[in-house]
């Protein structure tokens, strides 16, 4: 079966940029299906119109390019690619999308991108993808490809770039991969690298056991993406060991994982083992760049770009009120476990973190915030990179997955 590829671009102001593009996916055997995602009339016609994506909105293109107002056609497009998409998608029009852009082009294509199954082929070439992508990937699969040059006229440089993103969309087409694995419950688990043998023995531990277990990096983009694909029903328990996401968004690290973090398996009843891993620490980038405010602190310089600093009795008591109300959302199968000799690897005897009275902080007051009707309290004398704390922990998990499915 021939594989198409869509073509979303702004094929009034860049018709020339993408006719190039057109011509090359078809010439490697694949076929396009166009879509304009500009405000005025396009240089060639597409197969969707501006007005078609603008409907998709429930807003009249016309009036829009009447008001010459760039950002108000901005948000109407890019809302209505995400809701266009995934149906034209669906209805089989297209197995992959590739895009090309500045920030305005980047902002109308990557919703409808988002919107797509992880694992659908999604390119997107734009003037800002060496910087903050996270507005434009947020927890989906896109590729993002830098322009270099602006995405405005053919050049030596633009064309390349060009044909190199037409050869990645092309190549994920053509290749698939054909191995068929068995299918495992799957098990969603947070790991940090002070946390790491900790996940490490658990995930052994799961995987001895029939099940299968997708580790997230608890960067802020990590547990945001494991919360979408919770609710999304992706997981038959979770193993959120390494909450350090919460000291970053109380404190104002540059970690932070929204305050929507830890909701979503307690609101659809997913069976959840949480503990306090790395909450010892709060993240920032080099040392230059961490806010006067914390001048005096204890900091541990992690790398060159990353500089930790050890959380006190005062924050870890507000951590423990923000992940308490959270943790009281939970419709049940939910177990709270604290390792008693230390958080992470910098947070036991001997090493910088060390500090066990702001650990008891974080403990008291999540003992005394949690609903224990909702929230089963564990209290566990190891360390959290114990073998011994992380095989209780995934033995709880199977247990509550157990209980949810009505099994001994």
């Amino acid at each position: 079966m021939t594989k198409t590829v869509a073509l979303i671009g702004t094929f009034d102001s860049k018709g020339k940029e993408f006719l190039f593009v057109k011509e090359l996916i078809e010439s490697l055997g694949f076929n396009t299906f166009t879509i304009h995602s500009g405000v005025f009339d396009p240089q060639f016609t597409p197969d969707v119109s501006n007005a078609d994506v603008a409907s998709a909105a429930g807003v009249d293109m016309e009036k829009i390019a009447e008001q010459k107002d760039r950002a108000r056609a901005t948000e109407v497009l890019s809302k209505g690619m995400e809701i266009l998409l995934p149906k034209l998608y669906k209805e089989g029009k297209f197995h992959g999308v590739l895009s090309f852009g500045g920030t305005g082009g980047t902002s109308i294509a990557t919703p409808g991108m988002r919107a797509l199954p992880i694992g659908v082929p999604k390119v997107m070439v734009s003037t800002v993808a060496s910087g903050n992508t996270q507005p434009y990937v947020g927890t989906s699969d896109i590729i993002m490809i830098p322009s270099i040059v602006d995405v405005a006229g053919l050049n030596t440089i633009s064309t390349k770039i060009f044909t190199n993103a037409v050869f990645a969309i092309c190549g994920m087409l053509q290749f698939e991969h054909k191995t068929e694995l068995t299918h495992k419950p799957l098990i969603a688990a947070t790991m940090f690298g002070l946390t790491t043998p900790c996940i490490n023995y658990a995930k052994d531990y799961l995987e001895n056991r029939g099940y299968e277990v997708l580790i997230f990096h608890a960067t802020g983009i990590g547990g945001k993406t494991m919360e979408h694909l919770i609710e999304n029903g992706f997981f038959e328990g979770v193993l959120d060991i390494t909450t350090t996401e919460w000291a970053d968004e109380t404190v104002g690290g540059i970690l932070a994982a929204g305050p929507h973090r830890l909701e979503a398996a307690g609101k659809h009843g997913v069976p959840q083992v949480v503990s306090v891993g790395a909450m010892d620490m709060v993240n920032f980038g080099p040392r230059e760049t961490v806010p006067k405010q914390f001048d005096g602190r204890n900091f541990y310089q992690h790398n060159p770009t990353v500089t930790l600093m050890r959380t006190t009795v005062e924050e870890n008591q507000k951590i423990g009120k923000n992940m308490a109300e959270r943790l009281n959302q939970s419709n049940g199968h939910t177990a709270l476990m604290f390792p008693l000799k230390g958080f992470s690897g910098l947070d036991m005897e001997g090493q910088q973190f060390y500090g066990p009275e702001e650990n008891q902080a974080l403990i008291n007051t999540l003992k005394e915030k949690v609903d224990k009707s909702k929230v089963e309290i564990i209290e566990a004398n190891f360390h959290v990179n114990d073998k011994e704390f992380a095989e209780l922990a995934a033995e709880k998990l199977i247990e509550l997955i157990k209980e949810k499915k009505g099994e001994k």
